[in-house]
């Protein structure tokens, strides 16, 4: 008789996941930045908006460990408030084109036919647009700040996911278990947000955590560009924007401090989901 569950999923493989120390590594820095980002409000010395102009431009030292930008704000309290809208931002962007984009990959692979065509001639004229480009429209339009970027490069992001979740999900919806469902009279709805969702969801992981790491170069730029987060606010894209005046001085700290942060983190991510994904794809 044909099974009427899913197989298991690879989330529950935590051996093999800690036989990659490259993995390990990744996710702990990783895990360390997040938390960063996380308690950034707590661990910086000073008010990150605070300025000191007897104090400007000054190398590190004691009483600053990573030095003052133009205006004397410290840089290492900039830097790791900045965090948290660094972080936010694109966590927002890639959960919600995550939440979007499997949906559409679901219901695609379910119904199949014109819908699938539809859905799919819809994510490839929105993969073509560039996520930048996009977000300017959206500044011009709603103006500068938080989410207006956020939005549109959600938006934009939902087509990754979409199309490798939905080659995984048409698989899920050939496999003998789905039919045994359906002659069993399970609801197409608690097939779909149960059982396919389940094994499509390691994949989805893996995709949001190379998402990531894009998203937040991309948020980045648009901040840098003076489109996004404004001053006083801190954030590493706009930090590095703020530093490229301090550079011809010889004053690197803060643009060099906001650039390597987000380097690490583009790097940490990227490795951690390219490792789940060659994992979860091996698994299948």
């Amino acid at each position: 008789m044909v099974a009427l569950t899913a197989p298991p999923s690879t989330l529950s493989r935590p051996r093999r996941l800690a036989a990659d120390p490259l993995l390990l590594i990744s996710a702990l820095v990783a895990t360390l930045l997040v938390a960063i980002a996380a308690a950034g409000s707590w661990l910086a010395p000073y008010d990150p908006a605070t300025t000191d102009i007897l104090s400007a431009g000054q190398g590190s030292s004691s009483a600053h460990l990573l030095g003052t930008d133009s205006i004397g704000r410290d840089v290492l309290s900039r830097a790791l408030v900045g965090a948290r809208l660094s972080f936010t931002g694109p966590a927002l962007i890639v959960l919600g084109s995550a939440l979007i984009g499997t949906a559409i990959a679901i219901a695609g692979a379910w119904y199949g036919g014109w819908v699938d065509k539809v859905l799919n001639r819809i994510t490839t004229v929105t993969f073509a647009i560039p996520g930048v480009l996009v977000a300017v429209v959206a500044v011009a339009v709603f103006g500068s700040g938080f989410w207006a970027p956020v939005l549109a490069l959600t938006l934009v992001y939902i087509p990754y996911i979409a199309r490798v979740v939905r080659s995984v999900a048409v698989r899920q919806r050939a496999l003998p278990y789905i039919e045994a469902l359906e002659l069993a009279g399970v609801p197409a709805w608690r097939i779909c947000s149960v059982h396919i969702l389940r094994n499509v969801a390691p994949i989805v992981l893996a995709q949001a955590t190379i998402g990531f790491g894009s998203a937040l170069v991309e948020f980045g730029a648009i901040s840098f560009l003076g489109l996004g987060i404004q001053a006083p606010d801190a954030e590493w894209g706009l930090m590095v924007a703020e530093g490229r005046s301090e550079v011809l001085d010889g004053a690197v700290q803060q643009s060099l401090t906001a650039g390597t942060l987000i380097v690490v983190t583009v790097v940490a991510f990227n490795i951690l989901g390219e490792r789940l994904t060659a994992r979860f794809g091996d698994a299948r």
